[in-house]
């Protein structure tokens, strides 16, 4: 076992590690094979966009049966987010990303041949049981491999494959429906579209379980396990022997005098939660308080009920995935110049303006007999500036909140912050999805992104006053 070094030596070590030292191929490589948890996150995600049509016909739902049909994941989601945290610190980060890869597959397969509404929600709680995992994991594993210098590069990467996830899941839905005729008619050996919607998830789910048999567990849960010679030699194979003493060293150094991690180490002396802690959860609820998960989850139903056909509705949501990709990409490029905190800031600053000119939109529009809204000049508009909501979204706290949750946290703190946090961001997402189908048929959509666009607004005060700047910062330096 190395001897830790002194607090002097801990602070100047990262200035130790030089773009010479790391070995990038393999860090780039073990954060796509990460990554491919993000896109099964996102086609999960995204897939129930198309299949809406089909969940009510085959099962009969009301409009507050098919909000939880639609959002019965989220509840797996929350409890799988929650547990992976805590699991991880006592099994590892590959072993809860090789559970979720699992649950995937079975979430995929059954979610299609589900018969009822109450086999079906079991299945989808197991694939959020996954999405929960993945969605707090991936991106602290990649935060634990990377180099400071570029991490926030590198994690910024989950947030595309999400979007790429729910960009092909959008374009899978999009073109089976079109083969079919519609989401619910027959498709081939006559299971309907929706449920091969379904199924196209298999792919993906395999290939990432395959895939994370090739990567190593992150080096700062061996040692939290007290597997020092192992955390040493994948420290050797990301950074190279000399960088990887140091490396050890300061891990060492952080996990001093330490007892396992555990939940009580998220409360102050006084036991109070820690101030970290309440950002932690503020940046996880506010990320769903915008809305946008009611784009991504109801858009083909939203743009319906505003008079587009379901096939331009569906056509409309691969735009709007193919806008997020390029608003994530801008974010890869900035988020470890400018840093964390000025991308939340006008992230939000941009959504509160669409979502307020969304909400003129819907106020001012006419409804023909059915109830069915009429935008006429207003459509136009409406759709812009629910793009351009969707682009400020994804450029700032799309990927910067996963960046920051996966970061922020000190070693002993991680695993827990992230259970703690990814509870409250699938809680808080659960409320959002399952409320809106009532909300479209009591207060309208002019109400409920009224609602929407308040989140966004106070979310402005919350990056002010609340969150601190993690940019270059290593993770042994980071403050809880």
């Amino acid at each position: 076992m190395q001897q830790p070094i002194s607090l002097t030596e801990h602070s100047s070590a990262a200035s130790q590690i030089t773009p010479e030292t790391d070995n990038r191929r393999f860090i780039i490589f073990i954060t796509i094979v990460a990554t491919l948890g993000g896109f099964l996150f996102g086609f999960d995600s995204g897939v129930i966009n198309g299949t809406v049509d089909g969940l009510q016909q085959a099962f009969m739902s009301d409009s507050a049966g098919t909000g939880f049909n639609v959002a019965s994941m989220l509840l797996g989601c929350a409890i799988g987010a929650f547990f992976a945290g805590r699991l991880a610190d006592i099994y590892g980060r590959k072993n809860i990303l090789l559970a979720a890869a699992i649950c995937f597959v079975i979430s995929a397969w059954g979610s299609g041949i589900a018969d009822s509404s109450l086999t079906f929600v079991i299945y989808r709680i197991l694939g959020g049981l996954a999405v929960g995992a993945a969605s707090v994991m991936a991106p602290a594993y990649i935060s634990e491999v990377a180099p400071a210098r570029y991490r926030g590069m590198l994690t910024t990467v989950q947030q595309i494959a999400i979007i790429f996830g729910l960009f092909m899941a959008f374009i899978s839905n999009y073109l089976l429906a079109e083969f079919a005729g519609a989401s619910t008619a027959l498709l081939w050996f006559d299971f309907a579209a929706w449920r091969w919607m379904f199924w196209m998830e298999l792919l993906p789910a395999v290939l990432f379980l395959l895939m994370l048999l090739f990567i190593p567990e992150s080096p700062r849960f061996l040692v939290i396990a007290g597997k020092h010679a192992a955390a040493g030699d994948v420290l050797c194979r990301l950074y190279g022997q000399h960088t990887a003493q140091i490396k050890l060293q300061d891990i060492q150094q952080s996990l001093l005098h330490k007892q396992p991690p555990k939940l009580a180490d998220l409360l102050d002396r006084g036991g109070k939660l820690r101030r970290i802690v309440w950002v932690g959860i503020g940046l996880a609820t506010f990320q769903q308080l915008v809305g946008i998960n009611v784009v991504f989850y109801y858009g083909a139903v939203l743009w319906q009920a505003v008079g587009f056909s379901e096939s331009d509705a569906l056509r409309i949501n691969v735009i709007s995935g193919g806008l997020s990709i390029a608003a994530c990409v801008i974010t890869l490029l900035l988020i470890d110049k400018i840093g964390r905190k000025p991308l939340l800031k006008w992230g939000s600053i941009g959504m509160t303006l669409t979502l307020a000119v969304m909400v003129l939109a819907f106020s001012n529009a006419a409804q023909d007999t059915t109830g069915r809204l009429i935008l006429g000049e207003w459509g136009l508009i409406a759709l812009i500036s629910a793009n351009a909501y969707v682009f400020f979204f994804n450029m700032s706290w799309g990927p910067v909140m996963w960046v920051m949750l996966g970061e922020m946290f000190p070693n002993q703190l991680r695993g827990s912050g992230l259970a703690v946090s990814g509870l409250a961001q699938w809680s808080s997402n659960f409320l959002i999805t399952m409320t809106f189908p009532m909300l479209l048929s009591g207060i309208g959509l002019a109400g409920a992104y009224g609602l929407y666009t308040v989140g966004a607004l106070i979310s402005i005060l919350f990056v002010i006053k609340m969150v601190h700047e993690t940019k270059g910062t290593e993770l042994e330096d980071m403050q809880g």
